[in-house]
């Protein structure tokens, strides 16, 4: 049989970059049965029959957050054969607090004491014999970033395994061990030897989990009862309270005897800079800088070359190899736009006239040329003998200009056509899998360079520093300050946003920041706001900085509504975290994180805008047209449109009740610049749409108000994103109902705020409708209710407020 290894340890002990040395690719990430917490297993390298079990990061055994829960009940029911205990032996105090409980398990336990060349860099020294003699188990010197003792570590745990079973060294004060004594014969005879005074403990505690699992007598719990209050009235304390102070009494002792600090008393290097990057004034501009840094490379330069290159090159025409021969291409493309535009010109209008373009001798039309912004740039007038002039030049083909790689949708096109495939299965091979997930791993580069940049933060210490110094602040919303680093995330792309809330380590904080973090505006929804921008509001500057006000408000108000609700009710978890000393990461961790990242998303959110790809492609070519049912040239006639026009009318009291604007809301769901583009078709007429979208101007003038506009642009923007984004909150919240509920949320508040905008604003108008304007006012009641009424605590809360 396996033998079976927990690693333990607190959250930024080095646990995460010791099981990924001990187990390199042998790893299997998952989650635990029915929870978000991430489960992670791996066979120990060089040795088939050893299993580790990575445990969530914990601070102790007590069950008041989910990862405690986990890992306790990993520990007591699954008993693994040892334990292998990874503590920083830059803070032994808070670490050895988790080491006394474990050892009072009754499983073999071994100590692998991280960031010993720390340690003995600050010229300190910890006694290691003397260590092991204290605790009662064997204690190891390892170095998890450098990899040194990391093996001999393992070995010991593996040799543990098949040995004795740890006994605690340590004893508590005559009362307490009293009332411990009188539990375990009392209660917990009946259980193993080695397991009776864990158990005794607990119920000592009033740890409500164990009293439940046991189920004792009433008669029992009386008498046990009578033993902790006496314990309790001669300590004058609770009973929590002194097995906690207990605790660190003896493990002040420990550290008496067995660590020697050189520099007692004075600041270390990471404690100097700790001193300016967590100054209360001096933090936040400083985390705006580094903020700036990552999303300048991510988002705006590196991250989005890499993107365009995949987006444009591998998935959309193809791509100059090392960029050779494409300054002469994009040269003679300019040379090519007047009489590009000549010939669009005179065979649109051949076209109105129902004339041959080669026959319309007397035809004459004009070309405009457009700038940025939509303006008429140039006017150029057109006649058969111009037309004929400019028809005559070539338009210009990148394939004949330096090293030319196709794009895989034109190689498989290439493909199909040689083997004369059906339109329709090519149909669902370009546009609906290889453009809808293309569409998705196009995102990819961009997301791996993300990725990376922030596995340097967390691995060499400063998010953690971070998510302390925003505590502060987005406590008063209810809110972890480990949730602002998905919603800054967010700004770039919503599924890597979604994906880092995995960093927040309570479950309730980590559901409401995945539900919330897609109200901010993700780059994919900035053609939205340049399109109505640009088309309703004359490119004015306040629409885009609006955007984001409206995101920042909705997480606001979201989190002050869900806090005080049952399901999320509760303070955020008490924010315990011993910040790890600066140090610099390898390569090799820093790399393996930003792949497992990148891979999870690949694989589990690449699955789901498959299928929904797929299934938009099938509602937008198929449907009922001339009598039969098949693939149309109309997208009037499509299923698409059908479904659009049957649920137009829910969005009638938002001012836009069209089809083709719901259906560009459907469309937007696989990704949302897909709005732009849906319009592009509907609006304007066009297979292609800038992003400014001046194209669809005017035809969208026609349909859309300002009000109803801006309307439809915060709709866009609160609503459930793409299904990309559906696909990592499918993986973040592992639950079908939650996912429902998240999604639910998002288009319900959508919808409300949208109703109140537009309605309210006929009303200012002089244009509103009573029933309008008093679904709008009851929105407002409701929301301001929702967000002043008193707060209720949770029975979770409660636990806590109890220590």
């Amino acid at each position: 049989m396996d033998i079976r290894i927990a690693l333990a340890g607190n959250p930024n002990s080095g646990k995460t970059t010791l099981f990924n040395a001990l187990t390199g690719a042998n790893q299997f990430v998952g989650n635990w049965p029915g929870v978000t917490v991430e489960k992670k297993e791996g066979k120990l390298k060089k040795h088939s029959n050893v299993v580790i079990m990575d445990l969530p990061g914990i601070y102790s055994l007590s069950p008041y957050t989910l990862e405690e829960v986990v890992a306790r009940n990993y520990l007591i029911n699954e008993r693994p054969d040892a334990i292998l205990n990874i503590i920083d032996g830059t803070n032994l105090e808070r670490n050895l607090y988790l080491t006394t409980q474990l050892t009072e398990l009754g499983i073999p336990v071994v100590v692998a004491v991280n960031m010993m060349d720390v340690v003995k860099k600050n010229g300190d020294r910890i006694h290691i014999d003397e260590l092991s003699r204290q605790l009662g188990c064997n204690v190891v010197e390892i170095s998890a970033l450098k990899g040194t003792g990391i093996m001999e570590a393992a070995e010991a745990a593996v040799k543990a395994a098949g040995g004795a079973k740890t006994i605690p060294q340590h004893s508590f004060s005559g009362p307490v061990e009293h009332a411990i004594a009188h539990i375990e014969e009392a209660a917990v005879h009946n259980l193993p030897a080695e397991q009776q005074r864990w158990y005794a403990i607990k119920i000592f505690e009033r740890d409500e989990k164990v009293l439940s699992q046991l189920n004792l007598d009433k008669t029992v719990l009386g008498h046990i009862e009578e033993d902790i209050k006496a314990a309790e009235k001669e300590l004058d304390d609770d009973a929590e309270s002194i097995i906690t102070n207990e605790r660190y009494v003896y493990i002040a002792s420990i550290i008496k005897s067995c660590y020697q600090k050189k520099n007692r008393g004075k600041l270390s290097t990471s404690d100097k800079i700790d001193k300016v990057v967590t100054n209360r004034w001096l933090a936040l501009p400083i985390f705006a800088v580094v903020m700036f840094i990552v999303y300048f490379l991510s988002v705006t330069t590196v991250g989005t070359w890499a993107t365009d290159w995949a987006n444009d090159g591998v998935f959309g025409d193809g791509f100059h190899l090392f960029a050779i021969g494409s300054a002469e291409y994009e040269e003679a493309a300019e040379e090519y736009v007047v009489p590009g535009a000549m010939v669009e010109a005179f065979e649109s209008a051949a076209e109105e006239a129902e004339l041959d373009p080669a026959e319309a001798t007397d035809l004459t039309t004009t070309a405009y040329l457009y700038d940025d912004e939509g303006n008429i740039e140039e006017e150029i007038p057109v006649d058969f003998a111009a037309y004929t002039q400019a028809a005559s030049m070539e338009e210009p083909d990148p394939a004949n200009y330096g090293v030319w790689v196709p794009s895989i949708p034109s190689l498989v096109s290439s493909g199909l056509n040689s083997i004369h495939c059906a339109d329709w299965l090519q149909g669902l091979i370009l546009d609906g899998i290889i453009g809808g997930v293309g569409a998705v791993l196009g995102f990819v580069p961009q997301m791996l360079v993300l990725f990376l940049l922030l596995a340097f933060l967390e691995s060499c210490g400063y998010m953690a520093r971070i998510a302390f110094v925003l505590d502060r602040i987005f406590r008063k919303f209810g809110l972890s300050g480990k949730s602002f680093i998905p919603m800054l995330i967010g700004t770039g792309c919503g599924i890597p946003g979604v994906m880092a809330s995995r960093t927040i380590e309570n479950d309730r904080d980590r559901k409401m920041t995945v539900m919330t973090t897609t109200f901010i505006p993700c780059s994919a929804k900035l053609p939205i706001i340049a399109l109505i921008a640009g088309a309703l509001f004359g490119g004015a500057w306040w629409v885009a900085p609006s955007a984001y006000f409206i995101g920042i408000a909705a997480i606001i108000l979201s989190g002050i509504m869900l806090k005080k609700t049952k399901m999320f009710a509760g303070d955020p978890a008490p924010f315990v975290m011993e910040l790890p000393a600066y140090h610099w990461p390898t390569v090799g961790n820093i790399l393996r994180s930003m792949w497992e990242r990148a891979w999870s998303f690949i694989k589990k959110a690449g699955t789901v805008i498959l299928l929904s790809a797929i299934l938009l492609w099938f509602l937008q070519g198929f449907g009922f047209e001339n009598g039969s049912f098949g693939m149309v040239e109309d997208l009037n006639n499509s299923i698409l449109a059908v479904i659009g026009g049957a649920i137009a009318w829910i969005f009638s009291p938002l001012g836009w009740g069209d089809w083709q604007a719901a259906v560009a809301t459907i469309t937007g769901l696989i990704a949302k610049e897909n709005v732009v583009s849906t319009f592009g078709v509907l609006y304007g007429g066009f297979d292609e749409v800038a992003e400014n979208g001046w194209q669809v101007w005017v035809n969208m003038r026609t349909f859309f108000t300002p009000l109803s506009a801006y309307s439809f642009l915060i709709f866009n923007l609160l609503c459930a994103p793409c299904f990309a984004a559906i696909g990592a909150i499918k993986r973040e919240m592992n639950s079908a109902k939650w996912t429902f509920f998240a999604i639910g949320y998002q288009c319900v508040f959508a919808y409300a705020i949208s109703l109140v905008v537009y309605q309210l604003g006929m009303l200012f108008t002089g244009q509103g409708n009573i029933i309008g304007s008093i679904a709008a006012f009851a929105i407002v009641a409701l929301i301001l209710f929702l967000l002043l009424r008193p707060y209720k605590e949770s029975n979770t809360l409660k636990a806590k407020v109890k220590v």
